[in-house]
């Protein structure tokens, strides 16, 4: 059984704006668009901290390749990364989440047993 769709449905269809799965709504900030308004808060709150000087290197959306075997199985990108000053240099690895899925739990723990990394979980 085919269905149609008129022409002024699918402009209607086509106009609509992409759903976010978990009803997280991208956010600008200083020119960068970031998935959720939470991430942009935690990214305004890191801006602040880096310009008084407790944090450098800030990195958005860092990939880290999940190599097993040296086989390439997937990607983890981390929501930021940065060089903690007052923790005596050490890479902080952040994942901003409103809402956790086995498949993102995986991940996280792949990467910290392939780099040696805590991967920290902000709400």
């Amino acid at each position: 059984m085919k269905s149609t769709v008129s022409a002024a449905e699918l402009r209607v269809l086509l106009s609509e704006p992409k759903r976010s799965k978990y009803k997280a709504k991208k956010t600008e900030l200083d020119g960068v668009v970031y998935d959720s308004n939470a991430e942009a808060n935690y990214a305004a709150a890191l801006k602040i901290r880096e310009k008084a000087g407790e944090i450098g290197g800030v990195e958005i959306q860092r990939p880290f390749p999940i190599l097993i075997n040296g086989f390439s199985v997937g990607v983890y990108k981390a929501d930021f990364c940065f060089i903690d000053h007052k923790e005596d240099g050490r890479l902080r690895v952040i994942d901003v989440k409103g809402f956790d899925t086995p498949l993102s739990r995986f991940k996280r723990k792949c990467v910290e047993a392939l780099y040696r990394v805590k991967v920290e979980v902000v709400k």
